[in-house]
């Protein structure tokens, strides 16, 4: 489980930022701006609520929240699950900056909004499997 010490207590990020309500308001102030970018749609269903589903399990479970990808997904095999999907850096580079602007707009506090950019930014770099 990731843990942050903050004021010589232990939580998750997820804790930290709200839990639920808040994972659930980024996904879909994420999703807007997937929906409609250019460089995105094409890798994308046209209907987002599944993938808005899973994306919630998802980040749920990647900031310390209960384990709802493996609960109803399994192992989350992020990159052998995205290689059917062409991503591209500059692909990489538009979910991320999707991404920030969610995060922005859900107004997560520092230190939490750097923490999870940087850990979503890695994992966006590992999911990279094409040239532009």
């Amino acid at each position: 489980m990731q843990q942050d010490i903050i004021n010589n207590k232990s939580e998750t990020i997820y804790d930290a930022i709200g839990g639920d309500s808040t994972i659930k308001a980024l996904v879909k102030a994420f999703y807007k701006r997937v929906g409609k970018h250019p460089k995105l749609t094409p890798i994308f269903p046209k209907d987002l609520t599944e993938t808005e589903i899973k994306q919630y399990w998802f980040l749920s479970q990647f900031f310390g929240g209960p384990k709802l990808f493996n609960e109803n997904r399994g192992h989350p095999m992020m990159r052998r699950r995205h290689l059917p999907f062409e991503i591209t850096p500059s692909r990489r580079d538009a979910w991320l900056d999707c991404m920030a602007k969610a995060l922005d707009e859900v107004q997560i506090k520092e230190p939490y909004r750097t923490m999870m950019f940087e850990r979503l930014t890695l994992t966006a770099h590992h999911m990279v499997n094409t040239s532009d």
